[in-house]
């Protein structure tokens, strides 16, 4: 007689989901059936440990992020493999995830909130997490300890807060005179509240340009470049249009008219 186990740990122990946050999502959304074909929609369902279990298109990270992440990585000329890198906004860990997946040494991971990162990448000893920490007040030496290598490339997909203000805290944190990033821009957070619109989605072109400049601008102030910039490849939650901000100590010839960009991605 087979032994039974909760579904969402059938898929954890199976390797059909990363974490078993991940596999009560996929069961949630209806991306599990058995053999049969027949619909598993609860996760604390007990199934046989031999019953032959599908999962319909897996996700390749832990949330979203990591796809948004993935469309800077294909698209610019940058190098993840053996390097240390900062997370400035970890939440569940989708850009973490993604850093790894890629050739990351080690990701030094803050959070303002607790709780949230998936709990596989909790327990890899590649991620050093920071739960509870405000990312504009931590400095190098909270963070890192005095024979370890800082961080040469951050990334940062931050929410209710403009970038203009957590930029000064990222660049203290990394490698001097050499250091990257690649930034999420959310023009619902750089812009003010009367250019958004509807249900928190901004519409207007000029407002992404806005939004767009002014990240860029403060970036400049710090000593960082633009050296690419694309539409993220999925949208926010809400639907909201965002971008791929890529940075560092010089630029590039051929970076995008941002007009022309924007123009294209509201199309």
């Amino acid at each position: 007689m087979s032994h039974k186990q909760r579904l969402d740990l059938q898929l954890l122990m199976k390797g059909l989901a990363s974490s078993r946050h991940q596999a009560q999502q996929l069961i949630r959304a209806g991306k599990v059936r058995d053999g049969n074909g027949q619909l598993l929609d609860k996760p604390g369902h007990e199934v046989s440990q031999e019953l032959e279990l599908q999962v319909e298109q897996p996700p390749r990270f832990v949330s979203r992020g990591g796809e948004k992440l993935l469309g800077a990585l294909l698209e610019f000329p940058l190098n993840v493999e053996g390097r240390v890198c900062l997370d400035g906004g970890i939440s569940t860990g989708g850009f973490t995830d993604c850093l790894l997946q890629h050739g990351a040494a080690r990701v030094y991971g803050i959070d303002v909130g607790y709780g949230q990162t998936a709990w596989d990448l909790r327990n890899d000893p590649r991620v050093v997490l920071r739960e509870r920490t405000n990312l504009r007040t931590l400095s190098p030496d909270q963070l890192y300890g005095a024979e370890e290598p800082l961080p040469s490339l951050a990334v940062a997909d931050l929410a209710f807060i403009s970038l203009r203000l957590v930029l000064p805290a990222i660049k203290k944190l990394l490698k001097p005179d050499q250091s990257e990033a690649v930034l999420l821009v959310k023009p619902q957070f750089e812009v003010g509240r009367e250019r958004v619109g509807k249900g928190g989605v901004v519409r207007d072109a000029l407002a992404h340009v806005d939004a767009l400049k002014s990240v860029i601008d403060t970036s400049r102030s710090l000593g960082w470049w633009p050296k690419g910039l694309i539409a993220s490849p999925i949208t926010g939650p809400a639907g909201n249009h965002e971008y791929l901000l890529w940075l560092g100590d010089e630029t590039l010839a051929d970076f995008p008219v941002l007009e022309r960009l924007v123009a294209k991605t509201l199309a």
